[in-house]
């Protein structure tokens, strides 16, 4: 399948989860041609505002392929990834992000980010480097 064609499965997957009562979104995880996994946005069933359809899609494939690496693996998604699932696909090291609709759609469905991002601290603590030794140490 070509890229259209796995991005119209990703919109399917959204219609069909509308439907279900859930949020706009679906995605898929293809690599060389196969499907590995399939996400649908999970927020509202599960009370989980991480549940994205990327993320769950991201997961399932991990599982699947018994590796937390997607390398050479497509993520296409129904909407424009936030950016939360932007990291998730580069942190597991899918090699393309690849989506239908804009933001913008989303924005004005309400379905936007949830504003502006919470300030990030370090505060040093005593210890903090203790599991990073054990896990050099195993």
């Amino acid at each position: 399948m070509d890229d259209g064609a796995w991005l119209a499965r990703a919109v399917e997957l959204a219609l069909e989860n509308v439907a279900a009562g859930g949020r706009p979104f679906g995605a898929i995880v293809a690599r060389d041609g196969e499907e590995i996994a399939a996400g649908v946005n999970r927020a509202l069933r599960d009370g989980d505002p991480t549940a994205h359809a990327e993320l769950l899609a991201i997961r399932e494939a991990a599982r699947r392929l018994g590796s937390i690496s997607l390398d050479g693996a497509t993520v296409y998604a129904s909407g424009e990834p936030c950016p939360m699932c932007r990291a998730a696909a580069e942190h597991a090291g899918a090699s393309r992000l690849v989506f239908a609709a804009g933001s913008r759609i989303a924005v004005e469905a309400g379905l936007g980010s949830a504003g502006p991002a919470p300030p990030v601290e370090h505060v040093p603590v005593d210890g903090a480097e203790r599991p990073f030794e054990a896990w050099l140490a195993r």
